[in-house]
């Protein structure tokens, strides 16, 4: 059902892409919008490595709430800002892309602790990260999106 990489010699390893998925704070989702057309959002994203899952963070009513209600396929995508060697102008980029299904969580202690655990690749600032839970918790919908199939990719701009 899912294509391979063809170019095998960019493949990253499956380390490489759960790295990525940990270590940088946002991607693109990309859900199925009305119409066949594709919606994608950037989103800020925790990924789990107690379950495997990516989490996102969420209002209840919306366009990608009513996306995911018909149709629960979705495609992320992180990149880094890539790096330069010594004495060249290029970067080489490395992206991940993980398919799968999204899931709402409405368990209040579920989304108290990812919301945490997610600002806190932002800020170690506890106090914030607490009365930011305190303020919007109860309007947040938590979204888990459970990876079916993840491939990456090393890309040198040329």
């Amino acid at each position: 059902m899912f294509r391979e990489l063809k170019r095998k010699n960019k493949q990253l390893t499956e380390e490489e892409c759960l790295t990525l998925l940990k270590n940088e704070r946002r991607g693109v989702l990309s859900v199925n919008g009305e119409d066949g057309y594709p919606y994608a959002m950037p989103m800020n994203h925790f990924y789990d490595e107690r379950d495997g899952a990516i989490y996102f963070h969420s209002g209840k009513v919306g366009y990608r709430t009513d996306a995911l209600r018909l149709s629960d396929k979705a495609c992320f995508c992180v990149l880094n800002a890539g790096e330069r060697e010594e004495g060249d102008w290029a970067l080489t980029v490395k992206s991940v892309i993980v398919f799968g299904r999204v899931e709402t969580l409405t368990d209040p202690c579920l989304i108290d602790d990812i919301c945490a655990r997610l600002s806190r690749k932002f800020t170690s600032d506890e106090d914030y990260i607490q009365s930011e839970i305190d303020q919007y918790a109860k309007a947040t919908l938590l979204l888990r999106l459970t990876p079916e199939h993840m491939t990456g990719k090393r890309v040198k701009e040329s």
